[in-house]
C-alpha cells in the first residue's frame, strides 16, 4: 500500500510538471468574436458622420480614423491609432463603407493574447503552489520516516550489537509512538531474559566452585590415609614386588594430592590460574611419564632422544593422563607411539586404531565440553583435551588433533630447552 501511494505520489508530480511546460510554451489564441466585431462595423458605419455622439455597445475596444489617417474615435487610451501600429499589435482592421464608398477604418483592438497569457499565470501560479504544497507534504513524510522508522530501527541496531557484546544493563527506551514500539518492547524483554539467564549461570558457576573446592577438601583425607598406609606397608614389605607397588602407590597418592590442591582453582573459567612452571628435564623423563599414562599397557613406547626438554612434569604427566584415558574410553584399542625430533621441538605421536572422528568434529575437540558423537554413553566432560591444549601451549608447546590412517592422532610437541 505505501509503495502504492509513494507511486502515484510521483505521477501526480510528474503530471503537473509536465501541465506545467505546456501551458508556459502554448501559443495564445489571437482570434475574435466575429458577431462583435460585425456589430462594431455596422454602428460605426452607421454614425460615422456622428461619432461624437457615438457610443460603444459591444464587448471590444476599437479606433476609428479616416481615410487620410487621421484619428477620429477610441474607446479608450493605449489602443492602436495607426495602420502600422494595428498590424504589429495583430489588431483586426475593417473598412468603413458609406454607400459604396470606403470612409475609413476601424482598428479592432486584440486583446485575445492578454487574456490568454492571464490565463496562463493563474494556471502556472496554481501548479506552482501545487507542486510546492507536495514537496512540503513529502519533506514532511520524510521526517515522519526518519522520526517514525530509520532513527527507531537504527536504534534498535545500536541495542542488538550492544546485546552481541555482552551490555545487558542498558535498557532499550521503547516508544509506542513508532512502527516499532511493540518490537521494541519484545527486544528489551529479550535483554532482561539474557540477563536473567547470565546471573542463574553466574550463581550456578559460583555454587560449581564451592563444590568443587568443597570436593577438593574432602578428597583429601582419604588421600592422606591412603599415602600414610602405603608407607607403613613400604616399610614392612620384604619382597621388591611389593615395594614397587608401595612406592607406585605414594607416587600416585603424592600426584592426585597435588592434582586435588589446585583441581582447577575451583573452575575452568580461572584456568588462567593454574600455575604451568617450565623447567630443563631429561627427556628420558619423558618416556617415564608415557609409561605412567598406560597403565593398561596398550602401547609399546619407544625410547626418546637423548636431550633436555623444557616442560612441567606434572602438567606434561596431565596431558598424557588426558589422552591415554580418552583412548581407553572411546577407541578401546591398541595404541601407536612414535617419537621425532625436528628442529627445537620432540614430537610424541600418539595414535589408536578406533577409526577417528568426523571432520566437524575434529575441529572442534579442543573446546570446552565438545566431545565425539561416540561419547554419548560414555562418562566425561569433554574437558581433557581443552585442558591438555591450554598446558602445552603454556609450557611452549602444542596439542594437535588430526585423523591418522587407524584412528586418532595426537601430537605432543614439546619445546627443547634452549639454555
Amino acid at each position: 500500500m505505501k509503495k502504492g501511494i509513494l507511486l502515484s505520489f510521483i505521477a501526480v508530480f510528474v503530471a503537473e510538471i509536465i501541465a506545467l511546460i505546456v501551458f508556459a510554451v502554448v501559443a495564445p489564441d489571437s482570434s475574435q468574436d466575429v458577431v462583435a466585431v460585425n456589430e462594431i462595423v455596422q454602428s460605426v458605419s452607421a454614425d460615422f458622420d456622428e461619432l461624437d455622439a457615438h457610443k460603444n455597445t459591444a464587448s471590444l475596444d476599437y479606433t476609428v480614423i479616416n481615410n487620410d489617417g487621421k484619428l477620429l474615435y477610441k474607446t479608450k487610451s493605449g489602443l492602436s491609432e495607426t495602420i502600422n501600429q494595428a498590424i504589429a499589435h495583430r489588431d483586426t482592421v475593417l473598412d468603413i463603407t458609406n454607400g459604396e464608398s470606403v470612409v475609413g477604418k476601424v482598428i479592432i483592438y486584440n486583446d485575445g493574447a492578454r487574456t490568454l497569457m492571464s490565463q496562463k499565470r493563474t494556471v502556472i501560479a496554481v501548479l506552482a503552489v501545487a507542486i510546492a504544497v507536495q514537496c512540503c507534504v513529502f519533506v514532511c513524510y520524510v521526517v515522519y520516516l526518519q522520526a517514525r522508522v530509520i532513527k527507531p530501527f537504527r536504534k534498535l541496531k545500536g541495542f542488538a550489537e550492544r546485546v552481541a557484546c555482552g551490555n545487558l544493563d542498558i535498557p532499550l527506551e521503547m516508544d509506542r509512538g513508532n512502527l516499532f514500539g511493540a518490537f521494541t518492547e519484545s527486544f528489551d524483554i529479550m535483554r532482561s531474559e539474557l540477563k536473567k539467564a547470565r546471573l542463574a549461570e553466574a550463581a550456578a558457576q559460583q555454587s560449581k566452585k564451592e563444590l568443587v573446592a568443597k570436593l577438593s577438601h574432602d578428597i583429601k583425607t582419604p588421600i592422606a590415609s591412603i599415602k600414610a598406609v602405603s608407607e607403613v606397608g613400604l616399610t614392612l614389605a620384604k619382597s621388591t614386588k611389593d615395594k614397587s607397588n608401595y612406592t607406585q602407590i605414594i607416587n600416585k597418592s603424592d600426584q592426585i594430592n597435588t592434582l586435588v590442591t589446585n583441581l582447577f582453582t575451583a573452575t575452568l573459567e580461572e584456568l588462567e590460574q593454574l600455575t604451568v612452571t617450565p623447567t630443563s628435564i631429561d627427556s628420558r623423563r619423558v618416556k617415564e611419564l608415557l609409561e605412567n599414562a598406560d597403565y593398561l599397557h596398550r602401547a609399546d613406547i619407544p625410547d626418546m632422544p637423548e636431550c633436555l626438554v623444557y616442560a612441567d612434569s606434572l602438567r606434561l604427566q596431565q596431558v598424557f593422563d588426558n589422552i591415554f584415558a580418552n583412548s581407553y574410553k572411546y577407541a578401546n584399542t591398541d595404541i601407536a607411539i612414535a617419537v621425532g625430533r625436528r628442529d627445537d621441538y620432540i614430537d610424541v605421536i600418539i595414535e589408536d586404531e578406533g577409526g577417528g572422528v568426523s571432520g566437524e568434529e575434529l575441529l572442534t575437540l579442543k573446546e570446552k565440553f565438545k566431545r565425539g558423537n561416540n561419547a554419548q554413553s560414555i562418562e566425561g566432560a569433554g574437558l581433557g583435551l581443552y585442558i591438555s591444549d591450554y598446558f602445552m601451549r603454556e609450557m611452549g608447546g602444542a596439542l594437535d588433533i588430526a585423523n591418522g590412517e587407524r584412528g586418532l592422532r595426537v601430537t605432543v610437541t614439546i619445546p627443547l630447552n634452549q639454555n
